[in-house]
């Protein structure tokens, strides 16, 4: 999976399967969630957004359930 540096909040990279439906997050302390059934279209919002960060907490992290990875 293909990861994009970010620089917002507590996210260091996110990155999207858009075939498996999962987004990994990485995070500032080095922790990797990945978040299932996340789809294309919520994914290419959260990277286009002006508040990654904002978003993320808003509509990724209070709506999927995290498996940590890392």
């Amino acid at each position: 999976m293909d990861m994009k540096k970010v620089s917002a909040g507590k996210l260091r990279a996110i990155g999207h399967d858009a075939a498996a439906q999962v987004l990994r997050a990485e995070f500032d302390d080095g922790k990797i969630n990945e978040y299932h059934g996340v789809s294309a279209e919520t994914f290419r919002r959260l990277a286009s957004s002006g508040s990654i960060w904002s978003f993320f907490r808003d509509n990724i992290e209070d709506e999927y359930t995290a498996k940590r990875v890392k």
